[in-house]
């Protein structure tokens, strides 16, 4: 299991590149489900969305500052680290307008500036390979919200100088080819949306990708989230999510961009 972070932070580290590669998107506060990835790895890549949502927005950053030789920022880190805030009474949107100020303040000074500096994409050279990191893709890496289509991923990647682009946002796991271009989403670990509740992640070993899923204590995430003040409404919304793998009905179908 992955050691939980202490208080002191570090910083991303600079090492040599290995071969063998581990790859998390999307664990939004969900420390239950990333600390049940038990993968090694000579080099971890992070795409973003650390917080929002779930009830431990606290150890999931520290691991990230820990553990993340590459991470980028995703829409929701950016949300939580500039306070914007989100209207609206219905499905994640809601969810998101009463947990993000609770994750603000449950940070400390060390975790908000972490956020606050992520990049929006980073570029990296491993096994010979050139990758490029965003949340959303190349055109929009905060926002844009693109699900498995290789045709249009084809004109988001046309003139890219990458051989794989490493994706976010959509909570869902796929490994395609587009325009000569790999696009790798290793999925969600802590709020999958393709009807797997386990943790989704990546491993890219010797060049060769493997989409990976690990079981997790999804009740135990619940109950946590039972005991806290939310309202019973976002509370429900949360545990269906968290057990069906998917978005609620409730929630509505993803748009074009999301919160």
């Amino acid at each position: 299991m992955i050691d939980a972070p202490d208080g002191v932070r570090v910083t991303a580290r600079d090492k040599e590149v290995g071969v063998r590669i581990l790859v998390v998107s999307d664990i939004h506060a969900n420390w239950a489900a990333l600390s049940a990835i038990d993968e090694p790895h000579d080099l971890c890549l992070c795409l973003g969305d650390l917080v929002d949502y779930g009830p431990d927005p606290l150890p999931c950053v520290r691991w990230a500052m820990r553990h993340a030789d590459h991470s980028i920022r995703g829409n929701h880190d950016h949300g939580v680290a500039q306070g914007i805030e989100v209207g609206g009474g219905h499905g994640y949107r809601y969810l998101t307008g009463l947990t993000r100020q609770r994750h603000w303040s449950e940070l400390g000074v060390d975790e908000r500036r972490y956020l606050l500096r992520l990049p929006l994409t980073q570029r990296l050279t491993a096994h010979g390979k050139r990758y490029l990191l965003v949340h959303g893709t190349p055109r929009d890496p905060l926002d844009e919200y693109l699900m498995r289509d290789p045709e249009t991923w084809a004109r988001r990647v046309a003139g890219i100088e990458a051989d794989i682009v490493c994706v976010g946002h959509s909570h869902m796991q796929f490994n395609l080819v587009a325009d000569g271009v790999v696009v790798l989403n290793p999925g969600s670990v802590g709020q999958p949306r393709d009807g797997d509740p386990r943790a989704a992640y990546a491993v890219i070993e010797d060049g060769r990708i493997l989409l990976k899923r690990v079981e997790y204590p999804i009740e135990e995430v619940v109950a946590r989230t039972e005991a806290s003040d939310l309202p019973e409404q976002a509370k429900r919304l949360y545990a269906e999510g968290l057990r069906l793998g998917r978005l609620p009905q409730a929630a509505g179908p993803p748009q074009g961009r999301t919160v």
